[in-house]
């Protein structure tokens, strides 16, 4: 009787541990914090927004010294990206839904104020990624106030306006485009029918691709090589953008070796690891204009001028205008004077 009690034992015992996944001791579960910090979502009933608020003035100090190099000072500026601010009116405002969105409208370029639905969108997205250089650096009040500027451009709210989690809600019901969301409730159901018709070729399919458009040589290595600025976890999937570009599909010739990419130190006089590290290569190429000139370029326009690491450092943490067109470059307060030194004395070598 023993023995039979031992070995149904045994068997079930077994049993669960043949079940408990290879997983299982894995990890922790993250903190409170943690959760916290990753949680940052305002959704469109403006759950996840934070209590602040925002004057539109205090918009516009944020805005001129840290959005308006790229949109502009009234975000019509059209020489980096697209609009924000413009092709709505009053009516639009009234009826909710934009008038040159509209099948034969001839307004030349749709803006983010024509298109976005909900004020929400805009909250978070300025929050979550904006400045382009240091995504997430805005305290709350800070997006309540750039937000407000927006909403302002576009006569949404008044000049004297102060925008906060209190009111926004009452800001929603004048969004120019807030009618204008399409449900596609298809899209929403598993046994829903699709919204598209389509036919995929199942015989005597075309076996060779036509390239239709391609990186040219030049600008394959403008950011820097793309394959040392994957996160640090996981698999590569940047190409190696000092190599010319492959001849063959990719995957068609030998497995190439893993590559173990280390966490960028930007400390230690690396100095493109601190460029990789504040953006720098999102505007600058290294010999090419991206939306500021190449720091080759930097350097030869600046070439023998008197105390010249101290001139671009000056220009590196303050910002300036002028010197390469129109475009201004914003102020990277956020580098140590150290680190722009570090920065000024490599531009002024020649940038190699």
């Amino acid at each position: 009787m023993r023995t039979l009690t031992f070995l149904a034992a045994a068997l079930i015992s077994g049993a669960a541990w043949a079940q408990t996944p290879p997983w299982h001791d894995l990890g922790r579960d993250a903190t409170k914090a943690e959760v916290q910090a990753w949680d940052i979502d305002v959704r469109p009933d403006f759950k996840g927004l934070p209590k602040g608020a925002g004057s539109v003035a205090l918009g516009e100090r944020v805005w001129e010294a840290q959005c308006a190099s790229c949109h502009g000072s009234f975000g019509e500026s059209n020489e980096v990206f697209t609009p924000i601010v413009g092709g709505t009116t009053k009516a639009d405002i009234e009826r909710g839904r934009v008038k040159n969105l509209e099948p034969g409208s001839t307004f030349p370029q749709k803006t983010t104020m024509m298109k976005v639905a909900t004020v929400s969108t805009l909250w978070d997205y300025i929050n979550r990624a904006m400045p382009w250089n240091a995504p997430k650096s805005l305290k709350p009040d800070e997006v309540y106030g750039v937000l407000a500027y927006i909403l302002s451009l576009s006569e949404v709210v008044p000049a004297d306006f102060t925008l906060s989690d209190q009111n926004i809600a009452d800001v929603q019901k004048r969004m120019p485009n807030r009618n204008g969301m399409v449900f596609h409730e298809p899209l929403w159901k598993v046994d829903g029918k699709g919204d598209v018709k389509n036919v995929a070729c199942m015989k005597d399919c075309p076996t060779e691709a036509t390239i239709r458009s391609f990186l040219p040589d030049f600008a394959r290595d403008a950011h820097g090589n793309i394959q040392e600025q994957n996160r640090v976890i996981g698999p590569v999937r940047g190409a190696d953008t000092t190599q010319p570009p492959p001849k063959a599909p990719v995957g068609s010739g030998p497995k190439p070796a893993a590559v173990v990419v280390a966490a960028a130190k930007p400390a230690g006089g690396d100095v493109k690891a601190l460029l990789a590290a504040n953006s720098c290569t999102a505007c600058h190429g290294m010999a090419q204009k991206i939306v500021g000139p190449g720091f080759t370029e930097i350097a030869a326009k600046h070439k023998g001028k008197e105390r010249l690491e101290a001139y671009l450092a000056t220009k590196i943490r303050e910002g300036g205008v002028g010197v390469f067109g129109a475009v201004p470059m914003p102020p990277q307060a956020q580098l140590s004077a150290a680190d722009a030194d570090t920065i000024a004395k490599w531009i002024a070598a020649g940038a190699k």
